[in-house]
């Protein structure tokens, strides 16, 4: 039995963000497939009375600081040197900023497949020195690693043009829905505006704030997500929610029926990420059968292909594209059939975890 370790995510059940989101896909395809699957995890994250939870993949908690600027970077190490000691067949590790201790593996005899996630050293959300220490770990990735995995093309791109490197293109996958789902309570189908991000700068949530409140003077508007830390946007959503009954932040949401529901009925989801490659919560988005707004970004057009309306990061024409999308009843309806057939086509999680068990095998089998 092969055996693999997965390094750089919160753990195994997560649902804090899309390496998260791919884990919990990936993790039990790969034990179906006969592997030994461990996945590290950070103390006090896991949901260890989650239904869905498979008791045959491995969780090992490690010691790191649970800080903005430290979390990835020491909960890496500690799991690094872990895995270096109990050498599985393979290794994959999640993030650039683990590709310091990628060499630790290497000694160790532990061949590595490392997801390069986004170019974290353009997000705003980070100061001079953090994109300095991203951007080094990109360059260790690159000398280190034994495979890539780029989620867009566009991210295979720029690490082409930087680096050199070629890599396995692997984008996430969405859950595509076998049935109606309930409407959230209070909200109507098709009748309100949706959005569902962390609450970061790039993600142009400033923006769809100040949007928000137009929008709500004519529909409804549903806000999902966090910061994570606290901090100015939090405070700004709990205002708008308590000042206007038509804005409703729900926060964090961990429940994926509830989040899949809140796409599926969705008049228009506003997608404003613009740092990243293929955007897990985007691919859903599309999943669900959700009518895109989106910010206009190479990475978002790739995704969208021409199934969504690209708007630049400002208020007034994110107010504008939204409520001229709503009163199209017929492109809604056009919108979300041809989004679910790009996603079925495009973006499944078979095809995502077949992919990475292909490139996995292949390493343990070296």
């Amino acid at each position: 039995m092969p055996s693999v370790a997965i390094i750089g995510t919160r753990g195994y059940p997560s649902y804090y963000g899309g390496f998260e989101t791919a884990v919990r896909k990936l993790a039990p395809y790969l034990a179906d497939a006969g592997w030994d699957v461990t996945v590290y995890s950070r103390p006090g994250t896991l949901l260890v009375d989650d239904p869905s939870r498979d008791e045959r993949i491995r969780s090992v908690e490690t010691w790191g600081m649970e800080k903005k600027s430290l979390s990835t970077l020491s909960f890496g190490l500690t799991a690094a040197r872990h895995a270096a000691r109990a050498k599985p067949d393979a290794a994959l590790v999640m993030n650039v900023a683990n590709g310091y201790w990628l060499p630790i593996l290497k000694r160790a005899g532990v061949p590595t497949l490392v997801n390069v996630d986004g170019i974290e050293w353009d997000r705003a959300k980070w100061g001079k020195l953090a994109k300095a220490v991203f951007h080094t770990g990109a360059r260790w990735t690159a000398k280190h690693a034994t495979r890539l995995v780029y989620d867009s093309q566009e991210i295979a791109r720029r690490w082409n043009n930087e680096f050199g490197l070629q890599g396995e293109f692997i984008p996430y996958g969405g859950d595509l829905l076998d049935e109606v789902l309930p409407v959230e309570p209070g909200l109507e189908h098709r009748g309100y505006v949706l959005a569902v991000a962390r609450f970061v700068p790039e993600n142009t949530i400033p923006e769809f704030f100040e949007a928000a409140r137009e929008i709500a003077k004519r529909t409804d508007v549903v806000i999902v997500g966090s910061s994570g830390y606290g901090g100015e946007l939090d405070e700004t959503a709990a205002r708008l929610s308590a000042e206007n009954d038509r804005i409703h932040w729900l926060g964090h949401i961990s429940d994926d029926r509830r989040l899949f529901s809140l796409w599926q009925h969705a008049g228009v989801y506003f997608h404003g990420h613009s740092v990243g490659g293929t955007n897990p919560a985007l691919v859903q988005a599309m999943a669900c059968g959700a009518p895109v707004v989106a910010r206009d970004t190479a990475y978002n057009r790739e995704v969208l292909g021409g199934l969504g309306r690209f708007i630049p990061a400002d208020a007034h024409a994110i107010t504008e594209a939204v409520t001229r999308l709503l009163g199209d009843r017929r492109a809604l309806d056009q919108l979300a059939v041809e989004a679910i057939a790009r996603a079925n086509a495009m973006y499944t999680w078979d095809a995502a975890n077949s992919k990475y068990e292909k490139a996995l095998r292949q390493l343990a089998e070296r």
